[in-house]
């Protein structure tokens, strides 16, 4: 078997993956009740920005803290769906040891299929749901300090689908070199923008910028990769999440809370 840890990003006590890959890891633990997992708060660590940068306090922890050949992240309540199709229970059903040892066989990374945005691109989605600022300035860093990227970044007012949720697989020079990349354009934007502009929701959009940034860098970069389907572990009420879209993009009214 290989060396893979795979942390599930997680704020609350919660049914968790039985295969020893995977690692419950209580993100934004800093001064909150010990749930019986590992906190983010250990180690080298930016705990206290999680209610900013969302699950990526999660991938700082383990870059900082984890030693294994291959890093991943998943949510408590999404789960890379394995071939195993018992309904007994949904933990039955999620990507085994095996089968991850499998794909990594033939691949150095692992993502979820992509989510297709078909009315708009991304940067209007963007736009429409969220406040644009933050992302135009994003913009700017990758255009000063990594002009590299900015061709890629241009694109989003093209693509309309995209590897979300920050979930992924990979190995870990790949990891590493992801995190020096992402954590120096974050840090760079926390300076520019900061937080106080923007209620708790739209404080997050460290979080939700990085999924952008994301295939981004995987695309600059060639690298390969399986994608897999997402499974929820819990009931998405899509008639809400629609309907909350086309508010946005045709009223105007934000987002102002998770589906």
């Amino acid at each position: 078997m290989k060396d893979i840890k795979i942390i599930v990003a997680t704020h609350k006590k919660y049914e968790m993956p039985r295969y020893s890959y995977y690692l419950p890891l209580h993100v934004g633990k800093k001064g909150k009740d010990d749930l019986g997992y590992v906190g983010d708060d250990t180690g080298e660590n930016i705990s206290e920005k999680n209610p900013f940068y969302c699950e990526l306090t999660g991938i700082y922890w383990a870059w900082k803290n984890l030693k294994a050949d291959y890093i991943g992240l998943v949510h408590y309540r999404r789960q890379f769906k394995g071939k195993n199709k018992k309904e007994n229970n949904l933990f039955d059903c999620i990507l085994s040891n095996d089968e991850i040892d499998k794909i990594l066989n033939e691949t150095d990374i692992i993502l979820p299929k992509k989510r297709n945005y078909f009315i708009e691109n991304l940067y209007n989605h963007y736009k429409h749901t969220m406040y644009i600022e933050p992302l135009d300035i994003t913009g700017k860093i990758l255009k000063e300090d990594y002009p590299e990227y900015y061709k890629y970044f241009e694109k989003l007012h093209k693509r309309t689908s995209a590897h979300m949720f920050n979930m992924f697989i990979m190995k870990r020079e790949y990891f590493n070199s992801y995190c020096e990349w992402l954590f120096d354009i974050l840090g760079k934007l926390e300076k520019r923008v900061g937080n106080s502009k923007y209620d708790t929701f739209h404080a997050r959009f460290y979080g939700r910028i990085s999924e952008l940034l994301f295939d981004i860098w995987i695309e600059k970069n060639n690298l390969k990769y399986k994608e897999i389907s997402v499974m929820s572990m819990e009931k998405v009420n899509w008639i809400q999440k629609g309907g909350s879209f086309l508010l946005a993009k045709f009223t105007g009214k934000k987002y102002g809370k998770s589906f």
